[in-house]
């Protein structure tokens, strides 16, 4: 049995101050700390519960909006500024877990959760390095078909779980953390980092820092947008592909374009090659087929996840094309 303590922050700089203990971790809905607690994978030495920081959903004068990372999934996919002005976020949530988690797990704690590769899980039969560093990894001549085909080392193939994190990519989010060196803004792309030769770093916060917001910037055009997520079963299963795009189309030449993946890396994956080949081409599923093959060019299947590349060139024409015909 773990011993821990338990200390619930009355606002952020509480929160950092008892964040700063060694081992200590930020309590949130527990959706994904309290199972890997159960599994012995957490073994925290102290438990901050964050629950009881900002909640807000506000929308700004700038047109962007700002959500406290202690707001529930549930409350920002059902918030109305959210579903009208960035639907694909409504819908990456909506397509994420049970009901009963999304009215328990936070922005903040969607942001942070931890692979579901079962070799990560399996302490006592698979090696891991993201687990124990420098072990190995066994998923890699395993059974490796949800793994990824992007962005992957030697170390790990893992890849992120979350859909709401694929919307943010897409959206290009803003991250607002305080530590002990005061507060600091970073680029949604810039928090979730590849595994490289120490996958047991899953981003660059820093030691006892805190999200305490995410910032969705103005970006009119999200409001023709959508997420689509493909998996084995339609109920409660994580992404084998998922795509998060948002087009804006002037007299059938894409203007702009964002697009992210899913279910292909060890972050949330922005398709920036895709991007930049689309822009100021005509809006057709040649260009969007073009597009996609110059994405996944550099992708690397292993023995059982090779039909990935072509399930995510098919689903990003599709999405494509489903948005280009909405506005035709």
């Amino acid at each position: 049995m773990n011993s821990f303590t338990y200390a619930r922050a009355v606002d952020s700089a509480d929160a950092v101050r008892q964040g700063a203990a060694v081992n200590a971790k930020y309590l949130g809905g527990g959706t994904n700390l309290v199972d890997l607690m159960r599994e012995t994978l957490e073994r925290p030495s102290a438990l901050v519960d964050v629950t009881g920081l900002s909640s807000a959903i506000t929308e700004r004068e700038d047109g962007s909006i700002l959500i406290g990372a202690a707001a529930k999934n549930t409350a920002v996919a059902e918030n109305k500024a959210v579903r009208t002005r960035y639907p694909l976020l409504a819908r990456a949530i909506l397509a994420g877990a049970s009901g009963q988690i999304r009215n328990m797990a936070t922005v903040g704690g969607n942001l942070l959760q931890r692979t579901r590769c079962p070799y990560f899980y399996d302490d006592e039969g698979s090696r891991c390095n993201k687990r124990v560093p420098g072990q190995g990894c066994d998923a890699i001549q395993g059974f490796n078909r949800i793994h990824a085909i992007l962005g992957a080392s030697s170390a790990c193939v893992a890849t992120h779980p979350s859909d709401m994190c694929v919307a943010l990519a897409a959206l290009g989010a803003l991250v607002h953390i305080t530590g002990s060196d005061g507060q600091r803004t970073i680029d949604f792309a810039e928090l979730h980092v590849l595994p490289g030769e120490n996958p047991e770093v899953e981003t660059t916060l820093r030691p006892g820092e805190l999200i305490i917001a995410v910032e969705i910037p103005a970006l009119p055009f999200a409001r023709h947008s959508v997420y689509r997520k493909v998996r084995d079963r339609a109920s409660y299963a994580f992404a084998l592909i998922s795509v998060a795009a948002a087009i804006e189309i002037d007299s059938g030449v894409v203007k702009d374009v964002r697009l992210a993946l899913g279910g292909v890396a060890h972050k949330p994956w922005r398709a920036l090659k895709l991007e930049a080949a689309l822009t100021g081409q005509p809006a057709t599923d040649e260009n969007f087929r073009a597009a996609a093959d110059q994405e996944l060019a550099d992708a690397k299947p292993l023995t059982h996840n090779g039909f990935k590349i072509e399930l995510a060139k098919r689903t990003i024409v599709a999405v494509l094309a489903e948005l280009a015909g909405d506005l035709s």
